[in-house]
Order: structure tokens, then sequence, then C-alpha cells
């Protein structure tokens, strides 16, 4: 073995190491991140909602509102009404404190799991680099490749919002779940030794059109752990409204997530915000696929499930404009599309025989 073939061996074993690393560190910050939610108290709006609206669901009665008259005397008024919908499919209902809850405790633990989340991000986007001067190429050319890649990714895109002064940490606890669970089968089941590529992927393309593909993936994950969120959020507030009781934990934890609407909004806007890079990533891959194989289009498994997700996308999107399919019923769709982009990513990848596939990582 030569001097060259020993270095990218040594970096191939370094990347490993750093992305194992990583893993450690992401286990830390789950941890911290459940610690938040656990020690985090109710807030103050929480508290004061419950107490107006009498509990969950209960009628006990709210304080009245004692005021003083002209001639010297007092009058008694009903007690203030709390507005839970203002009108059909929407409610004023303000956004929750977040994990922590106003919870100086919880905020230290929710910052400790920022923290380790930084650490591990700065980990693992290393391992990620060491890979890929290790193979001399974009760190894309199998499943592995692309998950360690997607899941950094993901978590950057993550990171980005919060130094953006978005409240988004409430996504850190399902979004570590989903990296630790990823890089699992990663490192377990979708392992492939460093190798050089296939000279039909051996292009300047591969930079452009799997790069955007992978930042579209990560942005419409955030986008489904929106919608999802939404789903479970809108289903809370309307059993509230109905003056149904809730367990003590379920609104312990739905009362600290944004309302509703603002999770349906969070979700919409990054979806729509990347749905034209998704349709350049497809133009793209036409594009390199006419240099490589000498067709634009072939109807390979891949292409046709890119274009499959492009058009649930686009229904999702289409059907945020028309006002009959707005809320639940878009959210579904919402969470269809990103369903297809999953069967994309590893079904398409793994168990379709295509030009795409990965068939046997």
């Amino acid at each position: 073995m030569n001097l060259a073939a020993a270095a990218n061996e040594n970096l191939a074993q370094y990347s490993n190491w750093l992305v194992y690393s990583s893993m450690a560190v992401y286990t830390l910050a789950f941890f911290a991140h459940i610690a938040e939610w656990v020690l985090g108290g109710r807030s103050k709006v929480g508290r004061t909602a419950a107490a107006l609206s009498g509990g969950q669901g209960e009628k006990a009665a709210a304080p009245a509102v004692t005021v003083r008259q002209k001639d010297g005397g007092t009058a008694v008024l009903d007690r203030p009404k709390v507005v839970t919908r203002s009108a059909a499919g929407t409610r004023d209902v303000p956004d929750g404190p977040g994990a922590a809850g106003h919870d100086a405790q919880g905020d230290v633990y929710g910052r400790i799991a920022i923290s380790l989340t930084v650490l591990a991000f700065v980990l693992e986007a290393a391992g990620v680099v060491a890979r890929a001067l290790s193979v001399q190429r974009a760190p894309w050319g199998n499943m592995y490749e692309f998950s360690i890649t997607f899941t950094t990714v993901a978590v950057g895109t993550y990171l980005g919002f919060l130094f953006a002064k978005k409240r988004v940490r409430w996504v850190g606890l399902p979004l570590v779940t989903t990296v630790l669970l990823d890089l699992g089968l990663a490192t377990t089941v979708l392992y492939t030794d460093s190798d050089q590529l296939a000279p039909a992927l051996d292009s300047y393309w591969l930079w452009i059109h799997v790069s955007t593909a992978i930042f579209c993936g990560a942005v419409f994950y955030l986008g489904a752990v929106g919608t999802l969120g939404y789903l479970l959020k809108d289903f809370y507030e309307a059993k509230v409204a109905r003056g149904e009781k809730t367990s003590a934990l379920r609104s312990s934890i739905m009362e600290r997530l944004p309302a509703a609407s603002t999770l349906d909004k969070f979700a919409y806007r990054v979806n729509a915000a990347v749905f034209p890079l998704w349709t350049f990533t497809i133009i793209a891959g036409a594009i390199w696929a006419g240099d490589a194989w000498g067709r634009y289009w072939g109807w390979d498994p891949k292409e046709v499930w890119s274009f499959i997700t492009w058009v649930a996308y686009a229904c999702y999107l289409h059907a945020r404009a028309t006002a009959g399919w707005k809320g639940r019923k878009a959210a579904a769709l919402a969470l269809i599309a990103f369903g297809c982009w999953l069967f994309n990513y590893y079904g398409v990848n793994i168990f379709v025989t295509g030009k795409h596939s990965y068939a046997g990582v």
C-alpha cells in the first residue's frame, strides 16, 4: 500500500470515529432535551388560561371583576370569556412558551441540549469532510455517505433557524431522535467502505444535483415535523374548545408547543420556500442524465418517484391556496408528499433496481 492509499484509509477511519463521536454527543443532547420537557413547568400563560377556563374542560368559576362606579358603589362584572375559536377552522390561542415552559431549570437543560447539538453537528460535519477527503470526491456516492450528509444538513438547517432567532427549539427533540435513528441505520446496515464512483457519476453535476436534493430533503423533513406537530396541536385545541378533559401529561406537552396556526404557517412556509429548489433539483438531474446516459428522461424509478414527490408537494401548495383544502386536509397531503420523498430516499435506493439504486449496500 502506497503512502497516498494509507493516508486515505486513515482519513476514512478518522471519519468513522468522528461520526460515532457525534452519535455519542447527540445521545447526550437527546437526554438533555428530555430533561427540558420533563423538568420544564407550565407557563404563566397556561396557568392563567387554565384558571379562566376552569382547567381542562371543567366549569369552575374564574375570579369575578369588581369595578367602582361614579356614585361610590361597586358592581361585579361577569368573568372574562376566553376565546378559543374565533371562526370556523381558526382559534385565538397564544403560542406556548416552549419546552422549558418558562422554568429556569428547564431552560438550562434546553440550552445544554442546544450546545451539545452544536458540538455533535461540528463533529459529524468534520466526519463528512474527512470522508470526502479520503475518496477525493463529493461524499455522496452511496447510501451511507448520503445519510451522514443528510443528517448533518438537517441539523445545520435547524441551527440556522435558531441563529436567525426563530422560535423552533421545540424541533430539537424529534430532530435529534431522528438523527440518531438515521445514523444508527447508516453505521450498521448501510455502511460501505470508501470507494471511487462509477464513471457515469463522476461529474461536477454530482455536486450540484445531489447537494440540492440533500438540502431539499432536510427542509422537507422540518416541514413534516411542523405538519405533524400542527395535527397534534390542532386536535388538542379542538378538544379543549369542546370542553373535554385531557390528561395532565398531554396538556403539559401541548401547552408548551406553538399554537396550531403557528405550526401550520411554519410547515407551509418552509415547504413553499424549498419547493422551487426541488424543481431545480429534478431539472439538474435531467441535465446530468443527458450528459451521463445520453437521455434526459428514461422513467428510471428514481426519476419517477422524484416527479411523484414534486407532484405531491405541488398538490399540497395548491391545496393551501384553495379555501376548501386548508387545515387538516392540506396537512395530510403534506405528510403524503414527505412519505413519497422518504420512499424515494430509502425504498428506491435499496429495494428497487435502477440506475440510481444502491441495492446490496
